[in-house]
Order: structure tokens, then sequence, then C-alpha cells
């Protein structure tokens, strides 16, 4: 055996639990399963397949797997829709993983624990201390995963009351100006450090009006609430913050309202398209919304909507739109504001 199959057999025994003895097929037999049902499962959860011969499964797998079967024996749910949760589930647990160990040896560097040391004593050390973490982090895990069944299922009793109108939400794309050439100037570091702040400004915002962050899609954003207003003011809210920021750019905004189409965690549909497309021709530090918005609030005295210059947006075609600032922002002219912002970045 060579050294790293050592140590990564070393891996899974710390970090997962049982001992490794099954092939993919002795899994099935063991879990009563067809063979090629385990083999969707296993994708579905985010992994390559194993060699016919690699006995890299425990009796845990036995145990969930089986589990999984009974689950679907007894018509709780579609085979195919388990299988999109799965797939839903094991991108968020690969992120969450990735994310786990960048920390623990990010925090290891920080208190000078891994100085000096070879790669293999660092990968040991890393995976000590992720091992140690298990027991807090599976609490979280689980916790955050209540809340947020909770949370999902209040919103199926509310929409309950929309009847035949369907699900229909304000959905907002904010995006980070300049962030391509920024990455190219920036240690890796300190680009970390950039998404990191774009992406807590980005929850405190969202979260403070009651809305829902989707994605985050490197330099952007994507949100929704169920009303417009909420939606615009989070949007004022992520313009003020980012240009008041020295860490990040001033970002854009776009904002739409509509029916949308709600598919493992994310929305796809006309009005998602359309809030995309209204990002893309807005101006930096710019809140910019669709026809639909601007007819709900317009008697807002809380915002003020002044009409732009209708743009022929890709796939939609000619649109009217509209451009948000606040009350005590309506006197100023935007471009002069905007471009007096930069030269101050700039040092003008």
């Amino acid at each position: 055996m060579s050294d790293d199959r050592a140590i990564l057999e070393a891996v899974d025994q710390l970090l997962v639990p049982g001992t490794s003895r099954y092939t993919r097929a002795e899994l099935a037999r063991r879990a009563g399963i067809d063979p090629e049902q385990v083999r969707r499962f296993w994708r579905a959860m985010g992994f390559p397949d194993p060699a016919d011969d690699d006995a890299i499964f425990t009796d845990t797998d036995v145990a969930v797997l089986s589990e999984f079967d009974r689950f679907l024996d007894d018509d709780m749910v579609d085979p195919e829709v388990a299988l999109q949760i799965t797939r839903v589930v094991g991108q968020a647990m690969s992120r969450v993983a990735e994310a786990e160990v960048a920390a623990v040896r990010e925090r290891l560097e920080a208190l000078g624990l891994i100085e000096e040391r070879t790669d293999e004593e660092v990968s040991e050390a890393v995976v000590a201390r992720s091992a140690a973490l298990l027991p807090a982090i599976e609490g979280l895990l689980v916790y955050q995963w209540r809340r947020h069944l909770a949370a999902a299922a209040q919103r199926v009793v509310t929409a309950r009351g929309l009847g035949d109108a369907g699900l229909a939400l304000t959905v907002g794309f904010a995006d980070m100006v300049g962030f391509t050439a920024l990455s190219q100037q920036l240690e890796e570091r300190e680009l970390a450090q950039v998404v990191e702040r774009f992406e807590t400004l980005a929850y405190d915002a969202v979260a403070s009006h009651g809305g829902r962050i989707v994605k985050m899609i490197g330099d952007e954003v994507m949100f929704v609430t169920d009303e417009p207003a909420a939606g615009v003011e989070i949007g004022l809210l992520l313009a003020e913050a980012y240009g008041e920021d020295e860490t990040v750019s001033d970002v854009r905004v776009g904002l739409a309202h509509g029916p949308v189409l709600g598919l493992e965690g994310d929305y796809f549909g006309p009005t998602v398209n359309l809030a995309s497309r209204i990002v893309n021709i807005a101006y930096v530090g710019s809140v910019v919304v669709s026809a639909e918005i601007e007819a709900r609030l317009a008697d807002d005295d809380r915002f003020v909507l002044r009409a732009a210059r209708p743009r022929r947006l890709k796939g939609i075609g000619l649109t009217s739109l509209w451009v948000v600032r606040r009350p005590d922002q309506a006197t100023r002219r935007f471009p002069e504001a905007v471009v007096e912002r930069m030269r101050a970045r700039r040092g003008h």
C-alpha cells in the first residue's frame, strides 16, 4: 500500500463512522437496493464512481441507504425528486466541508502551529482539528437545517393564499463592479478578504429587511423578497453599504417583481431573467427596477422613482426602467455623484 493510500484511509477512519469494508456491489446487496440505484445515489451526492473492487463503504453507508430505500418504499416522495434533494444536499455539504477545512488551515496558520512543518504534518494537523470539530459542526448543521425547514414550510403555508396567482417574488441581483480587474491585481489572500467582505455585507443587508439570499456567484448576489418595497430597501442599503466600505467596490442593483419557478432552492423564469438583465445595464451605485415595481411603489413616499431611458434587453426587448433613490438623494444628479465618488476612490 502506498503512503498516500494509507493516509487517505486514515482520514476516512477518523472522519467517517465505521470501517471501510464493502464494495459498491456488496453495499447494494446488504442494503437490499438495486446496484444502479446505489450508483445514482452516490453520484447525486457529488462523488465519482469508485472502482468495482474498491471497498470504501461502511456499515453506516448500509444503514443510511437501507433507510433511504424504506423512505422511497413508503411513497413519501418520488424517487427522482429524492435524487434531486440528494444533489442539493450534496452541493451544500461539499461547500460546508471545503469552507471548514479552509478555515481550520487558516486558523492553524494564524496560530503559528504549522510553520516549518512538512506537507504531511500539516495535513495531519488539519484533519485532526477537523475531527475535533465534528460534534459542534454536526449540531450546527442539524440546527440550521431545522430552522430553514421550518421557514420553508411557513412559506408554503403562506403561499396557499395566493390561489391561482402562483408564487410571485421580488428578485434582486447586486453585482460588484470591476471585480475581474480587481481579481487580477490582488494576491489570493487579499482577494479572499474582498469576497468575504462582499458576502458579509450582502447577508447583513438582505436579512435585515426580511429577504433571503438565494446564492452568491463570486462577485454577484441573488436575493428574493416577498414584496417590492422590501426588495428596493435592500437594494438601496446594498448600494450605500458598498459605496461607503473601503474594502470592496461599488455595486449596481437590478430588481424585478413577478411569478417565479422555485426549484432545488433556486428560482427561475422571466422575472429572474429580467432582474439579471437589468443589473447588467445599471449605473455604478444605482438601483434600477422594472415597471411592475414602479407601479407598486409609485405612491410610496419612502422612495423616489425616476424614469430611465428604455433599454433593449437581450432576450426581452425594449424595456421601461426606473432608477430608485431615497427622498434626500432625489435632487442629486446621479452620474455626477458617481463620478465624484469614483474620483475620490482614486485619490483625484
